[in-house]
């Protein structure tokens, strides 16, 4: 990780900038969970990682594409990329085959509550690997939120190890996923666009293998809903949803922090979750269930408030903040 000057950290993004950027994010994030559901539930869809695969092929191709229209820049292909992005591919591939495989096996409640835990290991990972220093009140905040995940996940009475596991192991991912990203979209080496396109690229072939040798693919070639428009045009936003998605997370982390990108991920999980005790039909209601919703929900918006109040602003000794200072595309 490169070293920066202190002197540059107050250099903030301008709030607006702050605050688009997770308003992006959380409406992708929202929009593909939804998507997904419906590809993975409703239309029992069996094959995630055939899912994924088209994700990352839709984030090649449109980078790809907007590269040779000059709309975007990120540097060409040299034998010191894969040392430079080294350990984001392989926690790009298994956040994304742990995500898609957990989404189908849980209720969207409970699988938006036990995605909270990603939160408490996000701020972690940035103590370790970024060095940052968050204040008590932020501290606090976070751990509302896990504290509600706790009392609304010890009430789920429709218990399934494998789907848990898979949140868990999704949890992990996405924190590391977000904390690395953050130290590696410095515009001096790869910037936001080329840290997306060359993970999309070098992750794209190991996880076609793996779905031929698990079975997944041949599972997705004979899935009989090829022929429904519906589900076909589901399939395919779902792949542009993918893209808009981690082009959203790294623009969230790029203006704020891999843990303020996270929170905003919860505060729109927690929103789900109220939105399927309505619909969907799958949400079995408990008193220390809503409870603990709640719990959450007043962590995040605690955590927000503090962080447009810029009370979350980490003390460290990097360049945390001189991604910043990149030029717009």
């Amino acid at each position: 990780m490169s070293a920066g000057q202190g002197a540059e950290e107050p250099a903030a993004a301008p709030p607006l900038a702050r605050a688009l950027s997770a308003l992006f994010y959380g409406t992708c994030s929202f929009l593909i969970v939804l998507v997904n559901k419906a590809l993975l539930s409703a239309y029992s869809f069996p094959s995630p990682i055939f899912l994924g695969i088209g994700q990352m092929a839709a984030t090649i191709l449109i980078l790809y594409v907007s590269k040779l229209n000059k709309i975007i820049n990120f540097p060409d292909f040299d034998k010191s990329i894969p040392v430079k992005l080294f350990p984001l591919p392989l926690i790009y591939v298994g956040n994304h085959i742990s995500g898609l495989s957990s989404t189908g096996r849980l209720s969207l409640p409970m699988f938006t509550v036990l995605r909270k835990f990603t939160i408490p290991l996000t701020l972690l990972l940035e103590i370790i690997i970024l060095g940052k220093r968050h204040p008590l009140s932020i501290i606090v905040s976070v751990f509302a939120i896990v504290l509600g995940a706790l009392i609304a996940a010890g009430s789920d009475l429709a218990f399934n190890l494998e789907g848990y596991t898979f949140v868990f192991l999704n949890d992990i991912f996405t924190a590391a996923n977000g904390v690395y990203t953050k130290q590696k979209i410095d515009p001096k080496e790869l910037g936001k666009y080329g840290v997306l396109f060359y993970n999309a690229c070098f992750m794209v072939v190991p996880t076609v293998i793996i779905s031929f040798s698990t079975g997944d693919f041949q599972q997705a070639t004979d899935f009989q809903h090829w022929t429904n428009f519906l589900f076909i045009f589901q399939f395919l936003l779902s792949c542009f949803l993918g893209f808009l998605l981690m082009y959203s997370t790294v623009l969230c982390s790029h203006y704020n922090s891999a843990l303020t990108t996270t929170v905003v991920g919860a505060i729109k999980n927690i929103s789900i979750a109220y939105i399927g005790m309505l619909v969907g039909g799958d949400y079995i209601f408990s008193t220390l269930n809503f409870i603990g919703l709640n719990i959450c929900m007043a962590g995040g918006l605690r955590y927000s408030f503090l962080t447009l109040r810029g009370n979350s602003k980490p003390k460290q000794p990097g360049d945390e903040e001189n991604v910043l200072l990149e030029p717009k595309s």
